[in-house]
């Protein structure tokens, strides 16, 4: 996965001469391009190999791929790491001990918007975990606070994926909330965080590809119940997900990918508040308290509401308003009419 840091052609820039017309016709191409590349594509998980013995490894006539035969009869291509190695993505602000190490980073002069090849031709993508995610574990402010990634919730004891090929930058258990983590950098930048995990299967500087078990899910760190905390970041700057994977159907929407500087949350700092997994915990409870706390009653023959309303030791009104009817609603036989 190449970085490609490049600004949008700016299709409205005025001519200046005739001979310019090839230039702008070359332009209006890349554009066209670009946006062939950006469109809307599902794109599958990778089988999962990880218990797969390697029985060879083949040229593929591309020196940045090899051709790998398993033992259970399948075949993928991987890349080639030496040529990755070569790269400075894995070089500049490459760091095993420290979480954010971009503070020295020139976000200023990051372009508006920056390309992202997520995966080429050996479509090498495997979603983290499929799931739905937790309704209040989105991206975004929540109780006023920046949650920075999405929660998928688990089993302890899932397994978690790689995502992309990559480098693990980190593995280790974190004390600012995360628990135990492993942050992986891709060919392209973008790193992945994998938060809350029960058990690391990999160690830092260990190189891994897409659909390799990272991990198993569980609950350490700042945590309240069995998920994944998975997060997208870019040179330390979080931003959705769920742009990228649709977790629900567990597949990656494109293959490249439009990053702009807006997608940043404007709140987004070096950490993760995680005094949101606690407000979440209460708010589940008040829920189920409620929940547990509803009693409902089946109408029979002669059951009129202040009836109701007296075996209940309620009152009419708050029937109608607990089930949305009004006193002259006709009471029919069978039906469940909600008393608290």
């Amino acid at each position: 996965m190449a970085e490609q840091a490049e600004m949008l052609p700016d299709a409205a820039a005025p001519r200046t001469a005739s001979a310019a017309a090839p230039a702008k016709q070359s332009a209006a191409d890349s554009l066209a391009e670009l946006r062939r590349r950006l469109r809307r594509v599902e794109i599958e998980s990778v089988p999962d190999v990880s218990e797969s013995a390697v029985i060879d490894t083949l040229d593929s006539g591309n020196e940045a791929l090899f051709v790998v035969l398993y033992g259970d009869n399948t075949w993928r291509y991987v890349r080639n790491r030496e040529i990755a190695r070569d790269s400075t993505i894995f070089e500049k602000y490459w760091d095993t001990t420290t979480l954010f190490p971009y503070k020295d980073a020139n976000l200023a002069a990051m372009p508006s918007s920056v390309v992202l090849e997520l995966v080429d031709s050996t479509r090498s993508y495997h979603c983290p975990y499929q799931a739905t995610p937790h309704p209040r574990g989105r991206y975004g402010l929540r109780r006023g606070r920046a949650h920075q990634g999405i929660d998928l919730p688990l089993k302890t004891g899932d397994t978690v994926y790689a995502a992309f090929s990559g480098r693990v930058r980190i593995s280790e258990y974190n004390r600012g909330g995360y628990g135990n983590l492993v942050i992986i950098r891709h060919d392209n930048g973008l790193e992945t965080y994998y938060g809350h995990l029960s058990e690391r299967l990999v160690e830092p500087n260990q190189w891994v590809e897409a659909g390799q078990v990272i991990g198993l899910g569980g609950s350490t760190g700042r945590s309240t119940g069995p998920h994944l905390h998975f997060e997208t970041r870019y040179y330390g700057q979080s931003f959705d997900p769920e742009r990228l994977i649709d977790f629900r159907k567990g597949v990656l929407c494109r293959e490249t990918f439009l990053l702009k500087k807006s997608f940043f949350s404007i709140y987004s700092k070096a950490g993760q508040d995680f005094e949101d997994e606690l407000a979440n915990e209460k708010q589940d409870k008040k829920e189920a308290a409620e929940q547990a706390a509803r009693r409902y009653h089946k109408i029979r023959s002669g059951d009129t509401l202040g009836h109701i309303a007296i075996r209940y030791g309620t009152t009419v009104s708050r029937l109608c308003a607990l089930n949305g009817i009004t006193r002259t609603t006709t009471l029919r036989i069978g039906r469940t009419l909600r008393v608290r």
